[in-house]
């Protein structure tokens, strides 16, 4: 008799109605075209990348190279600046996560701790300048009296703790069992003990959320080499994308005001056949990084922010 009430159950539960089948269709539309929409400008500009140069300045590339070729990409890597520009953009990429992974963590670490004395304080004084900052003259003279403009090391110092990355982790290590802790100060563990080899572990979904959000942040800057850095040696990736970004545009309003051939090959000598193809080339290869490892954290991603976002 249990038996059979328990398989009318189930086939109660696979019954669709025909609203259901609607749904489905709907929701299964509105996927396929919502990731058409996300993925064509990146298949437009792979497209454009591997495009014959002079064959692009036509138009109607769409997903596909009409004249196939790998010139753009063999100038990026025949180019010293950019392969200076990518160990710049690594080297600040791998020091600034693994940094800011320590520092915000152990500062995580310390205000999860309910015995520690003015903790509420030391929250606040976290907190307001997450929403009044000093602004960026201030902040300008700041870095510059710390002698960090033009220096490797602007990269990495201010950028080590992020507040809202702290509250996430703060609240990871209050979801964790007191527990272990406890049983850790009985066998004689301190909290740099504790730190590393009891929260730290157990801690992974988080970690690999905050790490990503590090490594993103790093990669992805162009603002600080902007306001900081003359240094052309000091050049991350996105910076030497911008100027190429904005040789392209110079041409282009060159060309709209009507200037002769003549004058728009002087304007950009060396670089009028090629400047939109390595424009998309240099985009392409400064993405893929990190487009080939979020697949690798999202499931960490998603964990963690889930956790750290039901205690605040």
């Amino acid at each position: 008799m249990t038996e059979i009430k328990v398989h009318n159950h189930n086939k109660m539960k696979v019954k669709k109605v025909f609203s259901d089948y609607v749904i489905i269709i709907l929701m299964a539309v509105i996927m396929v075209v919502v990731f058409i929409i996300t993925l064509y400008p990146f298949l437009n500009s792979l497209a454009i990348s591997l495009n014959y140069a002079d064959d692009t300045t036509l138009g109607g590339i769409t997903i596909y190279p009409r004249k196939f070729t790998l010139d753009n990409y063999k100038n990026i890597f025949t180019n010293l600046t950019i392969w200076k520009a990518y160990g710049i953009t690594f080297s600040r990429t791998i020091i600034g996560t693994v940094g800011g992974l320590l520092i915000t963590g152990a500062m995580s670490f310390a205000l999860s701790r309910k015995g520690l004395a003015g903790r509420k304080v030391y929250t606040m004084l976290c907190l307001i300048p997450m929403y009044f900052a000093g602004g960026l003259i201030p902040t300008y003279f700041l870095i510059k009296t710390l002698g960090l403009t033009n220096s490797f090391m602007v990269y990495i110092i201010p950028s080590l703790v992020n507040v809202w990355n702290m509250i996430l982790m703060r609240s990871y290590f209050q979801s964790v069992p007191e527990a272990l802790e406890e049983s850790a100060r009985i066998d004689g563990a301190n909290y740099f003990t504790i730190f590393f080899k009891i929260y730290w572990p157990v801690s992974t979904p988080i970690i690999a959320t905050i790490a990503l959000y590090f490594g993103v942040f790093h990669w992805n800057d162009w603002y600080t080499t902007y306001v900081y850095v003359t240094d052309q040696n000091l050049r991350p990736m996105t910076s030497v994308l911008m100027s190429i970004i904005n040789e392209a545009s110079f041409a282009e309003r060159m060309a709209a005001m009507g200037a002769d051939a003549s004058a728009i090959g002087n304007a950009v000598k060396g670089k009028a056949v090629n400047v939109r193809s390595i424009t998309m080339a240099t985009m392409i290869t400064s993405i893929v990084p990190i487009v080939a490892i979020y697949p690798f954290l999202q499931r960490y991603f998603i964990k963690g922010i889930m956790i750290g976002s039901i205690k605040g």
